[in-house]
């Protein structure tokens, strides 16, 4: 019997295609609702085939979510076996479907019956080498080739990655903790500090394989991974294998048996676990690895360097994400120490507090080489505290001390080329922040000053942007009421009102800093790189003009904004938009792009949505009334730009002004002060 899968609000309103506020009211207005079968008060949950059953008898299906509803038939028919293994046999199903298609046009031809007694041998025979040894179901019963139909035409429509990529995000809304990702941006940055083009790739702790995934837009070739878990570790080989042939995931604890044992790649990276008591240390006393010492017991982070290093070629990088205690433990100053003696470690690179969600404190990048025979070890090692744009600052001091180890590279606050000799001393404190040189800052009073003018001059331009608005029709149908239709942007691209484009390959010159790229964060934030040079266009280049519309993959909360200035090339992982001036207002486009309207039609990953900007739906009324609703929006995105820059700017006149009260550069000057009933005050 096929389980009744619970459902929340959440999985409700994506299976009606509607939002939560809607689901809210259905259960108000409607005493046929469904009742809770379980959850809590605040965060109920529902039978999802009465759920169903409710939905098709009220019409309220949409077509537009078929992918919801295959995700749920999946769930429903999960009670077989694991969910994590019915995420794995439909992913190995996507991947058949990758490497011999032919042979389901031929099989889906057949009864239920014919397909259900040869697909399984297909399956296993098209993906054989995948983790673990079940990676189909060797018997399918005829009842769930339906699904199995239903999987095959959503990846027509969608395209096998795609697909799969939907499933492990729904996956991973029940299953949080199964899987870590490491974000995107610290991906991006660890794969910008190794640079491109690199042979064979190793992550040894690769969990859902998103360090992986960014070698492969950095041209790696053979990409190698590892995990504990052979559930995630056959889920992370399915996502490899649907994008690149060359990549070979295993399953088994890494550090006791290391699947790829005598293997030097020309990268290594990953995200080791942290804080593991029981990683090994009675049985792997005396392994070849400890090349640097034996780390104690309560090191396990030692451990995985050092397990990392092993695995490089001599002269090849490694870069872990680790925790800041690794960097002053006593317990791991002697392996620390001959590190740095023996020219191992080049960098350690503290993120700000943030840059890795759901951890306390702020992690840091080790940057490592496997020290080459024929070299001299370096004398120095970099230093480098980041905060807000973090992965530039990185880059840059990175890229520095790169170009000559040996210069005196000392940027106050933020990074410093620190002797070796220094650092062995009894603690052997690998802390950025105890080895940079403290920035000479300006006198209190000016900075001060400086900084309350421009607050104060943001505040005022404020009014003049909000834009004065009435009570409107109201209704989906947006800015012109019911009557304006809702359009797909995927239909106005067909219409010729908007073209979408994204960047299909590094540009180049980008990974050196030579030419300008709009990357998503520049998106989100409203800024724009500056252009100082013509900028060549390559196979897979887009060249940003005036009055196009961005949108990054992922988001937080829904962002749009129109180009300004043109020139600077399209980054990965953001979407642009350019509409037909005559038919279609760009700020308008924008506007209702940001609207949480369009969230809908966006998956969660995690605590973002992944932008598939196509569905978005665009409201169509006549073009003069687009221009005057778009104004309103230029204004509005305006002014939300200025109050975060006067917020941010508050923030630092507020500490600026308690510091220099502590220490006194500063004291209060009470005859210019106003008082709360607005007379000045008496001298």
């Amino acid at each position: 019997m096929a389980q009744d899968a619970t459902v929340t609000a959440a999985d409700i309103a994506r299976l009606a295609g509607v939002g939560r506020a809607a689901v809210s009211n259905w259960r108000k207005r409607h005493d046929d609702f469904p009742q809770p079968v379980g959850g809590t008060a605040a965060s109920p949950s529902f039978s999802l085939a009465e759920v169903q059953d409710w939905l098709r008898a009220q019409g309220k299906t949409d077509e537009s979510t078929a992918d919801e509803q295959l995700w749920h038939e999946l769930r429903k028919i999960a009670d077989e076996v694991e969910l994590a293994d019915m995420l794995a046999f439909a992913g190995a199903f996507l991947l058949y479907l990758c490497r011999d298609h032919a042979h389901w046009d031929a099989l889906a031809e057949r009864s239920d019956e014919g397909v259900a007694a040869d697909l399984p041998g297909a399956v296993r025979a098209a993906v054989e080498g995948l983790p673990g040894e079940q990676v189909f179901p060797p018997v399918l019963p005829t009842r769930h080739v339906p699904v199995i139909r239903g999987l095959a035409g959503l990846a027509a429509g969608r395209g096998a990655r795609a697909c799969f990529e939907f499933l492990r995000e729904r996956y991973l809304d029940l299953h949080k903790r199964r899987m870590y990702d490491t974000p995107p941006e610290v991906v991006r940055l660890v794969m910008d500090l190794a640079g491109s083009g690199h042979g064979t790739v190793l992550d040894p702790a690769c969990g859902s394989g998103g360090l992986l995934l960014g070698a492969i837009e950095h041209d790696a070739g053979r990409l190698l991974g590892q995990d504990a878990d052979e559930a995630v570790a056959r889920l992370t080989a399915i996502r490899l294998a649907l994008r690149t042939p060359d990549a070979a995931i295993r399953a088994g604890d890494p550090l006791r048996r290391d699947a790829f044992a005598g293997v030097e790649a020309d990268l290594v990276v990953t995200t080791p676990p942290f804080n593991d008591r029981n990683w090994g240390y009675d049985e792997l006393t005396a392994d070849p690895r400890w090349e640097y010492g034996l780390p104690p017991r309560t090191e396990s982070e030692l451990a995985w360097v050092q397990h990392a290093l092993a695995h490089c070629r001599p002269g090849a990088q490694a870069i872990l994400l680790m925790p800041p205690a690794a960097a002053n433990r006593r317990a791991g100053r002697r392996i620390r120490a001959q590190l740095l003696r023996r020219g191992a470690l080049r960098a350690v690179i503290m993120l700000p507090l943030g840059a890795v969600p759901n951890m306390a404190v702020p992690l840091n990048l080790w940057v490592m080489r496997r020290p080459d025979p024929r070299e001299r070890p370096p004398s120095q090692v970099l230093m480098v505290e980041t905060s807000g744009d973090y992965a530039a600052q990185a880059l840059e001091g990175w890229r520095r001390f790169a170009a000559d180890p040996e210069a005196d590279l000392d940027d106050p606050g933020r990074s410093r080329a620190v002797r070796i000799i220094d650092l062995l001393d009894e603690e052997v404190d690998l802390t950025p922040s105890r080895h940079l040189t403290r920035q000479a800052a300006a006198p209190a009073i000016e900075r001060v000053a400086e900084r309350r003018a421009e607050t104060l001059g943001l505040l005022e331009s404020l009014p003049a942007l909000l834009p004065e608005v009435r009570e409107g029709r109201g209704g989906r149908g947006g800015p012109d009421g019911p009557d304006a239709p809702l359009v797909p942007v995927s239909e106005l691209v067909r219409m010729g009102l908007v073209s979408v484009h994204q960047a299909s390959a590094v540009p180049p010159g980008a990974e050196e800093g030579l030419v300008p790229v709009l990357t998503a964060e520049d998106v989100v934030k409203g800024r724009w790189p500056d252009v100082t040079a013509r900028v060549e266009t390559g196979a897979g280049a887009v060249v940003v003009q005036p009055g196009d519309v961005v949108v990054p993959g992922i988001i937080r909360a829904p962002t749009a904004r129109v180009v300004p200035e043109g020139g600077a090339l399209l980054g990965r992982h953001v979407f642009l938009l350019r509409p037909d001036p005559a038919r279609l207002d760009a700020h308008f486009l924008a506007g209702v792009l940001r609207g949480s309207l369009n969230l809908r039609h966006y998956s969660m990953v995690s605590m973002s949505y992944r932008v598939d900007v196509r569905r978005a739906e665009i409201p169509m009324p006549p073009v003069e009334e687009q221009r005057r609703y778009g104004d309103a929006y230029r204004r509005l995105d305006e002014f939300e730009t200025k109050l975060r820059r006067a917020s941010e700017l508050g923030a630092d006149l507020a500490r600026l002004l308690g510091d220099g009260l502590v220490d006194a550069s500063l004291c209060p000057d009470t005859a210019n002060r106003i008082p709360d009933d607005g007379k000045p005050a008496a001298p």
